[in-house]
C-alpha cells in the first residue's frame, strides 16, 4: 500500500500542477484555453533540446522552457482570444479558437521533431531510490512532487499577497468595475495567460522526465484528466485544483494496482460522475480567485 501511495502522490501532483493552469485562466475568465496541453507538450521539446542539444543542466533547462511555455500562452491570448473578447459568444468562440491553435502547435512539433518517441538522455535527473512509507520512492519523484508544491504555494501567496493578484480577483469579479477602478485588464489577462502556460509547461517537463517518452500528442490524455481535476476540485478553485489532482492520482495507481490498468480510466471518471452527481459544484465549490 504504501508503494501506491508513494506513486500516486507523484502521479497527482503532475495533474494538479498541469490542472493549476487550466484553474486560473478559468478564473479570471471564465473561459478554458484547450491550447494548453499543446503548450504542455511543446515545453517539454524545448527542455529535451536545452538539455540534449544545448547540454545545459535540468535546473537551468526547467525555468527556461517554463518561460518558453509562457511566452507561448501570451501568444494563444493574442491570437486566439483577444480578437473575440466582448462578443456575446466569446466563450465557445474562444474554446474553437484556442483548439485550432493547439493544432497549428502539434502540426510544428511534428514538423520539428517528428512523430517518434523522443528521450531524455540518461542521468538527466536524479533517479536514487531510497525507503519511505514501507516503500520505494525515487530523488526524481521527490523532485517532482517538490517543485509542485513549491509552485502552487508561490502562485498562492501571488493571488492573495500581491498587487497583481489583487488585481486579478478585481478583473474575476467584474472587468468593467476593475477598468474603471484604473486596473489594466488587458495586461492582468497577459499575465494571468502567461503565469498559467507557464505552470503548464513546468508540468509537461516533469511529466516527461518521469516517464521519460516525449511525443507530439503526449498532451491529449493529460487534457482529459486535468478537465477532470478542475470539475472535480471546483471550476476555478486552486486548492480544489490540487486537492483533487493528488485524489486522481491515488484512485488511478490504485485502481491499476487491485483491478488491472484497463479499468483505470473507467473507475476514475465513474468516481468524478457520482461525486458530480452528488456536489455538482465540485469538492471545494466556487472559484479561490473570488474567495480569497
Amino acid at each position: 500500500m504504501g508503494q501506491q501511495i508513494i506513486n500516486g502522490l507523484f502521479l497527482g501532483s503532475v495533474y494538479a500542477l498541469f490542472a493549476l493552469g487550466y484553474t486560473l485562466v478559468f478564473g479570471v475568465l471564465d473561459i478554458l484555453n484547450l491550447a494548453h496541453a499543446a503548450v504542455f507538450m511543446l515545453a517539454s521539446f524545448v527542455a529535451l533540446t536545452l538539455v540534449s542539444g544545448a547540454h545545459l543542466r535540468l535546473w537551468l533547462a526547467l525555468p527556461l522552457a517554463m518561460a518558453f511555455a509562457g511566452l507561448l500562452g501570451v501568444v494563444v491570448e493574442r491570437v486566439a482570444f483577444r480578437p473575440l473578447r466582448g462578443r456575446a459568444d466569446s466563450n465557445i468562440s474562444g474554446l474553437i479558437s484556442s483548439l485550432a491553435v493547439a493544432t497549428v502547435f502539434q502540426a510544428l512539433a511534428l514538423q520539428i521533431w517528428g512523430p517518434d518517441v523522443s528521450r531524455f538522455p540518461i542521468a538527466t535527473a536524479p533517479a536514487r531510490p531510497m525507503a519511505f512509507l514501507g516503500g520505494v520512492i525515487s530523488s526524481l519523484q521527490i523532485l517532482v512532487i517538490g517543485i509542485a508544491l513549491v509552485l502552487f504555494v508561490a502562485l498562492t501567496v501571488l493571488v492573495r499577497r500581491t498587487r497583481l493578484g489583487r488585481q486579478m480577483r478585481a478583473v474575476a469579479e467584474n472587468p468593467r468595475a476593475a477598468r474603471i477602478l484604473g486596473v489594466n485588464v488587458d495586461r492582468v489577462i497577459v499575465a494571468s495567460f502567461f503565469i498559467s502556460s507557464a505552470l503548464g509547461g513546468a508540468a509537461g517537463v516533469l511529466f516527461s522526465l518521469a516517464f521519460n517518452a516525449i511525443q507530439p500528442d503526449m498532451g491529449r490524455s493529460v487534457e482529459l484528466k486535468g478537465l477532470a481535476v478542475i470539475i472535480l476540485g471546483g471550476m476555478g478553485s486552486m486548492v480544489g485544483a490540487v486537492v483533487a489532482g493528488f485524489a486522481l492520482g491515488l484512485v488511478e495507481v490504485l485502481v491499476v494496482a487491485h483491478l488491472g490498468g484497463s479499468w483505470r480510466d473507467a473507475v476514475s471518471f465513474t468516481a468524478l460522475f457520482l461525486i458530480l452527481v452528488l456536489r455538482p459544484r465540485g469538492l471545494l465549490g466556487a472559484a479561490s480567485l473570488r474567495e480569497a
